[in-house]
């Protein structure tokens, strides 16, 4: 590292240094709002815990309306670790949050309310400073149903519960967990983000189809490469925008070109074309930023996406959807049901996109029926929520008894 590069580094190092403290501050100046620990009935029934900084907050927004309804039935709040994540989680969060800088931050909290389930979006690492308490139920909730590896990490096994979406998760985790009892330790709850209704940002032309294309991040490791932006991304896009007969979404992960300069240098160029373009474009070309995830599912008519958790979600919807094919040959592909059913698209083929796009389009003669309902159950309308909230509850209450028979009932 040059002289410059160091002293960049270190300039960003003070800066993040200052922004924390001045974070800090403005949290304890608040305790009403970041370190409340409310009494009697008001008392907190369960927690979601959320260790991360605001890059990983997409896993907690999308479980915003499943908890504010079942914090409707008993009280909940977020735990937090970072004190510019509880501030920004404070102003956008349906839910309560609280700043815990410290294990004894936590162990008071605890010893002040009745949490008897602590629920987890994420593997982050300092999950397991949370799971050291006997009291709470500890359960998976995850930020999406896929076929990555991830979602059969052996770090499962050390959650209570694991809420899974479907059959398709049992068999996944059965199939490569091993000293695992998978009718045991989970609950299937199906996808209750497909019950929420969220406002679009923006309107398209009603008398062109509209592609969502919703790649992946880079990955952090070989076997989870599975975004597509520079293999298949430009060239797709590009494609779209020089036929003129779509409107195209494109919603990029949120951690993309975190770990690859490459990837985000792909983004940055998919970003400018379809600002370029929409300005003389018949259909809306829209770089999607937006917060919520899901008004996308109901009005786009296909979807192109990677091996992730968005194939799953619009995979419920019934409509055309394309999976791309990892260009990464160390990437971990599973032969599930659902990736030998719906139609690939290689990097190959990202060029002939509106080709390929319209073909697909074309075909209606396939069903999804019995994916869906080997992924995701019953996914008529509050069928998947009213799963996750009686699931909740039913754990909740199981530890509260526990608990009290064990004398470890706050």
């Amino acid at each position: 590292m040059n002289l410059v590069s160091a002293t960049k580094t270190l300039a960003r190092f003070a800066t993040k240094k200052l922004e924390t403290r001045r974070a800090y501050a403005e949290v304890h100046s608040n305790p009403s709002v970041y370190l409340a620990q409310p009494s009697g009935n008001r008392r907190y029934r369960a927690a979601l815990y959320f260790a991360d900084s605001m890059v990983n907050a997409y896993q907690a927004r999308q479980w915003y309306e499943p908890l504010r309804q079942l914090a409707q039935k008993m009280p909940l709040v977020i735990i937090v670790r970072n004190p510019k994540t509880a501030i920004a989680l404070g102003k956008e969060s349906p839910l309560p949050v609280f700043y815990a800088k410290t294990i004894g931050d936590i162990e008071n909290l605890l010893a002040s309310q009745q949490i008897d389930a602590v629920f987890y979006v994420n593997q982050n690492i300092r999950n397991f400073q949370m799971m050291r308490f006997n009291s709470p139920a500890h359960v998976f909730i995850c930020h999406g149903e896929s076929e990555k590896a991830y979602m059969w990490s052996n770090q499962m096994k050390a959650y209570d519960y694991v809420f899974s979406a479907g059959v398709a998760a049992q068999e996944r985790l059965a199939k490569n967990l091993t000293r695992y009892n998978v009718a045991e330790r989970t609950r299937l709850v199906g996808r209750p983000q497909i019950d929420v209704d969220y406002p679009a940002p923006i309107s398209v032309n009603p008398e062109l189809p509209t592609v969502l294309y919703a790649p992946t991040w880079e990955g952090d490791r070989p076997s989870m490469r599975y975004g597509s932006v520079q293999s298949h991304g430009v060239a797709l896009i590009e494609s779209l925008i020089k036929d003129g007969g779509f409107n195209v979404i494109f919603r990029p992960h949120p951690r993309s070109g975190i770990n690859d300069s490459g990837y985000g240098a792909a983004l940055d160029k998919i970003q400018s074309r379809l600002t370029e373009a929409n300005a003389d474009s018949a259909g809306t070309l829209f770089y999607d930023e937006s917060p919520q995830w899901g008004w996308q599912w109901a009005m786009s008519d296909i979807c192109v996406t990677d091996i992730s958790a968005v194939a799953y979600d619009f995979l419920a919807t019934g409509k055309p959807l394309l999976i791309t094919k990892p260009l990464s040959a160390e990437a971990s592909v599973d032969d599930s049901p659902a990736l030998l059913r719906v139609p690939s698209l290689t990097s190959h083929s990202a060029a002939n996109g509106p080709t390929v796009i319209r073909e697909r389009l074309a075909q209606n003669d396939d069903s999804y029926a019995d994916l869906v309902e080997h992924y995701f159950g019953d996914t008529s309308k509050n069928a998947s929520m009213n799963r996750f909230l009686n699931a909740s509850v039913e754990i909740i209450d199981e530890s509260r008894s526990l608990n009290e028979k064990a004398g470890l009932a706050s």
